[in-house]
């Protein structure tokens, strides 16, 4: 596991122009539960599916009580979008999906 000063720096497909540096630890526990919940056909499921679904998979250690998941996940899916290695389908609500 990575030491707790370990960073990562992520982008954010609404401000391509500017990236942040985040905890590593963190963004790579909601990176693998959101790569493991979503589905890989539109329309996917809307953010509030996708974290119900993905707070079993998270380290009760980094995410007590599923604490700043809603942050986290969120930080995640604009990464990931602005990578292209997930995709929001059209229309309301925000539907997630992996490419």
């Amino acid at each position: 596991m990575p030491d707790a000063g370990d960073k990562i720096t992520i982008g954010n497909v609404n401000h391509p122009d500017h990236s942040e540096r985040v905890d590593r630890a963190k963004y790579m526990a909601m990176h693998d539960a959101l790569m493991t919940i979503l589905p890989t056909e539109p329309p996917g499921l809307t953010v509030a599916e996708a974290k119900e679904a993905l707070l079993p998979h998270l380290s009760p250690d980094l995410f007590p009580g599923g604490d700043k998941a809603g942050w986290w996940l969120k930080a995640v899916h604009l990464d990931l979008e602005s990578k292209k290695v997930i995709a929001r389908a059209k229309g309301s609500p925000v539907r997630l999906h992996k490419l």
